[in-house]
């Protein structure tokens, strides 16, 4: 049984703890099948309950997946090892193009607002019992929504965009159910998903979003919900255009049980307009994140959907966190109110960065992609290879395993740190890396 490791236990936790310990010394492998749950309860002298009990554990922390009559088997990339874990240090005199971070020349000071929001606490304390979303937040992120073809719906705030998804999922689905992922696509999100124990099936992206065939293809496999980024996809800056809008929106309109979720993050630093999915199914959720144009530890994202989802997360956010701090509220209803960013400017400026980088890699014979947002996407003959050539050139990027599922290998790079002159030395040297090494077969 699972060759030399043998699973020991009499208790659900010492199940489980075992199976966690073999998965931490190597001793089980990834994708390696567990034994049938029956199978495994005979060996040990235990009820088929107490190991449903362990497996049921193992999937919630995200170490084992469970697919059906195909079993449950360790997962391809346990809980306990995040994407985000696989970065590649810059040396000194490196410049990290890894970070996916935005240009902190671009973001506004927040000092301003937040002196504001203390204004407006002293004039009324926050306090326990006060409303959850501040009204005029709600006002104001509810125009935006509306002007941009969202449906109306009631409006929660969530600790960011990967929170607020979070909640979703876990208002609609249980450990086992299958979601419907970009890929390429956000690696907090491809680790998200099965650390609650569900399973990733992951959707084709080309520019313009996910592809309609693809998603089709996820759906019809048991997919229970789709989780969609509206415009600057990370890593490859695809976005919804009208007509890959429509084509989606026909293909869940024959699942209307399917949920929906839709992240746009990318909202005011990106001049694409926006196409939503919103509505498309019975249950969705819009998410809208204030982390890439007003700054990563402004944590705080608007969240509208349908009236079932909005109070599913309601309930259990009040059960937990209880609320978002109404300073950061207030905060943002001041950065909003008074234009502290120019989202044409900021997409200006990361569209000349993005586009530099691309031409110089056409002109290098490199296919790159960024329609939008702050990030190029590089596929290149062999990832370890290209990392460790761009690093010995002088550049750090991110490698494509952090974002991929059954895409082929890649570089991300991050554009925000560039200037004018970055853009030649830096296309030269992935034009290098991205070809394979002299005298190396890559199968």
């Amino acid at each position: 049984m699972l060759g030399e490791y043998r699973i020991e236990g009499r208790r659900a936790s010492e199940i489980a703890a075992s199976v966690e310990a073999g998965v931490g010394a190597g001793a089980l492998a990834p994708g390696a099948p567990l034994p049938p749950m029956r199978e495994l309860a005979a060996v040990l002298g235990v009820n088929p309950n107490t190991v449903a009990a362990a497996y049921r554990t193992l999937r919630e922390r995200g170490v084992i997946e469970t697919d059906g009559r195909r079993g449950s088997r360790v997962r391809a990339r346990p809980a306990s090892s995040p994407r985000e874990a696989m970065t590649v240090e810059a040396p000194p005199g490196t410049r990290d193009l890894s970070t996916g971070n935005p240009d902190p020349a671009l973001l506004p000071p927040l000092g301003p607002a937040l002196a504001v929001a203390a204004a407006r606490d002293a004039e009324r304390r926050g306090l326990y019992g006060g409303e959850s979303v501040v009204p005029e937040l709600a006002a104001l992120a509810r125009a935006g929504l509306e002007a941009d073809g969202v449906p109306a719906g009631p409006v929660a705030v969530t600790s960011g965009a990967l929170d607020g998804i979070e909640r979703v999922l876990a208002a609609h689905l249980k450990p086992g159910d299958a979601v419907a992922v970009e890929d390429p696509g956000w690696g907090s999100l491809l680790d998200l998903v099965p650390a609650m124990g569900l399973r990733v099936l992951p959707v084709a992206v080309d520019e313009d979003g996910p592809v309609p065939q693809s998603v089709d293809r996820a759906l019809a496999a048991g997919a229970r919900a789709l989780v969609v980024t509206c415009r600057a996809q990370n890593p490859t800056g695809a976005a919804l255009g009208r007509e890959r809008a429509a084509e989606l929106r026909a293909v869940l309109g024959g699942r209307p049980e399917v949920l929906l979720v839709e992240d746009d993050h990318g909202h005011a630093i990106v001049d694409q307009p926006l196409h939503p999915l919103a509505g498309a199914t019975r249950s969705w959720a819009f998410v809208r994140s204030s982390a890439k144009a007003y700054g990563p530890d402004l944590r705080l994202a608007v969240l509208t959907g349908d009236g079932t989802t909005l109070d599913r997360v309601g309930g259990r956010q009040r059960l937990g966190a209880g609320w978002v701090s109404r300073l950061l509220q207030y905060a943002v209803v001041e950065l909003w109110s008074s234009g502290a960013v120019d989202p044409a400017a900021v997409a200006r400026s990361y569209g000349e960065r993005r586009g530099a980088l691309l031409r110089a890699l056409a002109r290098r014979g490199v296919a790159a992609y960024g329609r939008s947002g702050m990030n190029v996407w590089v596929p290149v003959a062999d990832e370890t290879s290209a990392v460790t050539r761009l690093v010995r050139a002088g550049w750090a990027v991110a490698p494509g395993a952090r974002f991929r599922v059954e895409t082929g290998p890649a570089v991300r790079i991050t554009v925000s740190p560039l200037v004018a002159a970055d853009v030649e030395p830096l296309a030269e040297a992935v034009a290098a890396a991205a070809r394979p090494a002299v005298g190396v077969r890559y199968d």
